[in-house]
């Protein structure tokens, strides 16, 4: 039996998986790496960290699996999207660390173009708004205040890209330099018409093209790696952003069907067909996914703060031990008993888009604890998912199925309040890594193992439903109240 290699790195850690030929995980190791805030507000990771702990995942993963290196087949990437790297192509190394999706340095970069008036024609081109969470701005500040960046972008020497697009080019020995069109979405400097960087925009955030990473087709084949002497020469194949290998992980191959993921922030995705709609205020247009020879379009909300709410929980305020504990906490407990928690860590994104919005716990009485707190934080995550859903429904597309997927999902306390929230039923999916198992659909595209989206869809074959059961007046005075509380985090 044949293997393919998954590397899912994501915003925590770096994860290696192996599919086997019928799409069942048969083996997964994960290897966290470190978050710096060198400021309040700002977010890196070391691009070197990441890459060692790549090949260290897969070293682990090879020698647990207990398999022939010669059964692993080929690779696909699936990755945190919109953190990016600018490193010079001579040395290989950065010239300063990733700046992360939820970094805020780039926000004066962004409020002065928005003030310019830039916006309405970065948002025809791109379908986002002029956004510290996209990544452009990072680019621009770095160029801008790492000594000598910028003459050495501008003769040549360095480069930029996704995380992806830093894990190709290390995977290849620095002889391919690409990313897949959904990860070129998310920078603000993509053309998702034209499917090609865009002049302008390049020129708008003082970007160099000869930065710019090739940008292909989610199937296509981007060289090949031995993973830094591990395996024989493979294929890489299969590469896109890891919400947009959710949303094909979930196998939403028509018009209307949407995922949300929930991971460290969370990510509402629904696929509007192939034609790239304006989003609703507050909602953002992506290319959802390009493979078997089309471009699926979708609407997006992208959540900052999830399940690193729980984290924080975990990890600063010692609340629990770790989040399993968060179900039996809340349930513990019949309410809040008032208790909101706004987790405006890193600002609100979808709706918000407020950067200066602060997370706060507000409603609490004497008798207020740990369990009303650690509820109430679970709670924070279904009204954020509720308040996208709720934006895409009233945009005109019709949601005909909604998937969920990410490791939060085991939390049935979450997942039924989900359903509560939305008065609908959502299908949870039958495997936690969605995103790892999209790249795994692409891979086979790619490898002409699929010729077809009803070849992936048969892969589908266990539906759990979850069905609404709280009373739609309560459910209504919940989200009131709710909403309130974001009125409050919103305060200048």
């Amino acid at each position: 039996m044949k293997y393919t290699l998954t590397i899912d790195q994501s915003t925590s850690a770096t994860k290696a998986m192996l599919f086997d030929e019928k799409a069942t995980l048969t083996a997964k190791v994960s290897v966290d790496h470190q978050q710096f805030y060198p400021k309040p507000g700002w977010v890196e990771h070391n691009p070197i960290e990441i890459i060692e702990n790549t090949y260290k995942a897969v070293e682990q993963l090879i020698s647990q699996a207990n398999i022939n290196k010669n059964d692993i087949s080929s690779v696909a990437i699936t990755n945190q999207r919109e953190t990016v790297v600018v490193w010079d192509k001579r040395s290989g190394n950065p010239v300063y660390n990733a700046v992360v999706w939820q970094c805020n340095r780039g926000t004066q970069i962004c409020e002065d173009l928005i003030a310019q008036g830039h916006e309405p024609k970065v948002t025809e081109k791109t379908g986002l708004i002029i956004n510290p969470y996209f990544s452009a701005s990072g680019v621009k500040w770095i160029l801008d205040n790492v000594s000598g960046a910028r003459k050495e972008a501008e003769d040549g020497h360095l480069l930029l890209g996704t995380m992806d697009s830093w894990l190709i080019w290390k995977l290849t020995n620095g002889k391919v330099h690409a990313t897949d069109y959904t990860n070129a979405s998310r920078t603000l400097l993509f053309n998702i018409h034209t499917l090609d960087w865009d002049k302008d925009l390049l020129e708008l955030f003082t970007i160099p093209v000869s930065m710019l990473p090739k940008a292909l087709t989610c199937d296509a084949k981007y060289g090949s790696t031995t993973l830094n002497g591990l395996l024989p020469e493979i294929p890489i194949a299969g590469v896109l952003g890891d919400s947009h290998a959710a949303l094909v992980g979930q196998m939403c191959f028509s018009s209307g069907m949407g995922k949300a993921t929930y991971g460290t922030g969370s990510s509402i995705m629904v696929n509007i067909g192939e034609k790239a709609l304006p989003a609703p205020s507050g909602l953002v247009t992506s290319i959802g996914f390009a493979g078997n020879g089309k471009v699926f379009y979708a609407f997006e909300g992208n959540i900052h703060c999830t399940g690193a709410t729980i984290k924080w929980l975990q990890d600063d305020l010692k609340l629990i031990q770790s989040a399993s504990e968060t179900e039996a906490l809340a349930t513990s407990v019949q309410s809040t008993d008032g208790v909101y928690f706004v987790p405006a860590f890193a600002g609100l994104g979808a709706p918000w888009w407020d950067n200066d919005a602060k997370a706060l716990i507000c409603g609490m009485n004497r008798g207020s604890n740990k369990a009303h707190v650690v509820r109430a934080a679970l709670e924070s995550i279904a009204y954020q998912v509720k308040d996208l859903i709720e934006l895409i429904q009233n945009s005109g597309v019709e949601l005909i199925g909604l998937r969920v997927d990410g490791g939060p999902t085991k939390n049935n306390f979450l997942m039924q309040f989900q359903s509560d929230m939305l008065q609908a039923k959502i299908n949870r999916c039958p495997i936690e890594e969605a995103s790892a198992l999209g790249a795994y659909l692409l891979n086979c595209f790619a490898l002409g193992c699929f010729s077809d989206f009803s070849d992936a869809n048969a892969l589908r074959t266990n539906n759990e439903y979850i069905f609404p059961k709280m009373n739609i007046e309560k459910v209504k005075s919940l989200y009131k109240n709710w909403q309130i509380a974001v009125k409050r985090a919103l305060m200048k």
